[in-house]
C-alpha cells in the first residue's frame, strides 16, 4: 500500500528562497528578514519590492518602484464596465478574479520568461488590484468608482478610493502594516495554486486569478469574514462558554483558530491584535475587540495546550471591522497584499520550472465490462 498525504501534508512541493516559517517557535520571515521587523520599519511597497527581487531597494529604486505602482493604478473603462455588468449581491473575490483574469487580455504577457514583462506585470497587478476592489465595492452600491490619486501612498489611495476621503494618517499606516502582514506565507493553499497555474507557462495574470479563486474559500482568506459573523452570532461575554462548548462538542472549527504549520500563537496575530487594541480604546462602546479578547482566553484555557491558537484571520477581521470596511471585502483585501507573495513564488516557478504532476492512490474498480443501453436498462428495472 502506497504511502498517503491527505492535503499533501508535510510533503515539499517545491525549493524556495522567499519566505520561512517555523511554526512551533512562531517566525516569519520574509527573504531572511522578521516580520516583526518588517513591520516595525518597512513599507508595504517596499517589502514587495523585497519579496520579487531578493533585497531591500535603494532610495532611488523604491522611488521608481513607488512611481511606476502610483503611474499603473487606473483601469480601462471596459473594466469598469466589466465590473458593472456583475451582480451586485456578488461576492467581491468574484469580481475581482473576473477583473485579473480579464486584465491579461489587455496587457498580454505570455512571454514568462522576459524579465522586463515580468516587472511590468508585476507592477501593473500590484497597482491595479486596490483599484479593481474599491471601484466595486462603491459600483454595487450604485455610487461611480474614484480616480486613484498619484499623490496619495499605496494604503492612502485605496481607503481614499473607497470613501473618496483623505483617511488618517494613522489608519493609513496601520492598513500599510496589515498589507505587510499579508503579503507572504510560504506554501499556502492559494500560492500553491497559482504556482501549478504558473508551472504550466500560463501568463502571470491567469495564475493570479487562479490563487484569487483558491483565496476565496473559508479555510483560508475567507476565514476573517467568518470570524466576524461568528463573534455577531456570539454577541454577548456571557454567550461565549455556551457557543464554544456547542461547537467543541460537535468538533466544528472555531474561526480564526488553528493553523497548519503554527502550533503557537501566529506572529502576524500578535501585531494585529495590537493595533486592534489600540483602536478599541478609542471607542466607549463595546468592541469586537473586548469580546473576541474573551473568545481568546476561553479558547487558551480549552484547547491552547493542543496547539491551537489564533491565526492572521483572528484579529485581521477584527481590524478591518474597526476601520468602517465591509466584511466582503477583508478577502479582497487580503489579495491585494498578497498578490506580492504570489507573483514572488510564480516567478521562481518559471525560473526552473517542472509541470506539476501529482499522482494518486486509485480506489475505484477495475476491469468491469461495457454493458449495451439495452442492458443497462434491463439490469436497472
Amino acid at each position: 500500500m502506497r504511502d498517503f498525504f491527505p492535503g499533501l501534508a508535510g510533503i515539499p512541493a517545491a525549493k524556495s528562497s522567499v519566505s520561512f516559517v517555523d511554526g512551533a517557535e512562531g517566525v516569519l520571515e520574509y527573504r531572511g528578514i522578521r516580520i516583526e521587523d518588517l513591520a516595525k520599519h518597512s513599507s508595504f511597497l517596499e517589502t514587495a519590492f523585497l519579496l520579487l527581487f531578493n533585497r531591500l531597494p535603494t532610495k532611488r529604486e523604491l522611488d521608481d518602484f513607488t512611481r511606476d505602482i502610483s503611474h499603473h493604478r487606473r483601469i480601462k473603462y471596459r473594466i469598469i464596465d466589466l465590473l458593472k455588468s456583475l451582480p451586485e449581491q456578488g461576492h467581491p473575490m468574484d469580481a475581482l478574479q473576473a477583473a485579473v483574469a480579464a486584465l491579461g487580455m489587455f496587457y498580454p504577457a505570455h512571454e514568462v520568461l522576459d524579465e522586463a514583462i515580468r516587472y511590468l506585470t508585476a507592477v501593473r497587478l500590484i497597482a491595479k488590484l486596490p483599484t479593481i476592489v474599491a471601484a466595486f465595492a462603491r459600483l454595487r452600491r450604485g455610487d461611480n468608482a474614484i480616480r486613484p490619486r498619484d499623490d496619495l501612498s499605496y494604503a492612502e489611495n485605496f481607503l481614499y478610493m473607497l470613501t473618496e476621503q483623505i483617511p488618517d494618517p494613522a489608519m493609513a499606516k496601520i492598513f500599510d502594516v496589515c498589507l505587510i502582514l499579508h503579503a507572504e506565507h510560504t506554501m499556502n493553499a492559494s500560492t500553491f495554486s497559482g504556482m501549478v497555474t504558473a508551472s504550466t507557462l500560463a501568463d502571470p495574470y491567469t495564475a493570479v486569478s487562479s490563487a484569487i479563486g483558491t483565496l476565496k474559500g473559508p479555510l483560508h482568506g475567507g476565514a476573517n469574514e467568518a470570524v466576524i459573523h461568528m463573534l455577531e452570532e456570539i454577541q454577548t461575554l456571557e454567550r461565549i462558554p455556551e457557543y464554544l462548548n456547542q461547537k467543541l462538542t460537535n468538533k466544528e472549527k472555531i474561526m480564526g483558530f488553528g493553523h497548519r504549520i503554527y502550533k503557537v500563537k501566529d506572529p502576524r496575530a500578535i501585531v494585529m491584535q495590537a493595533f486592534a487594541k489600540q483602536l478599541a480604546a478609542d471607542t466607549t462602546t463595546q468592541s469586537f475587540y473586548t469580546l473576541a479578547s474573551a473568545v481568546e482566553k476561553h479558547m487558551d484555557a480549552r484547547v491552547g495546550p493542543k496547539g491551537i491558537r489564533p491565526n492572521v484571520d483572528f484579529y485581521s477581521g477584527i481590524l478591518y471591522h474597526q476601520m468602517g470596511i465591509d466584511t466582503d471585502l477583508f478577502t479582497p483585501m487580503f489579495a491585494i497584499a498578497r498578490v506580492a507573495g504570489w507573483l514572488a513564488h510564480c516567478f521562481e516557478q518559471y525560473h526552473d520550472n517542472h509541470l506539476f504532476r501529482p499522482d494518486q492512490i486509485y480506489e475505484g474498480q477495475r476491469n468491469r465490462p461495457y454493458q449495451s443501453l439495452a442492458n443497462r436498462e434491463t439490469s436497472s428495472s
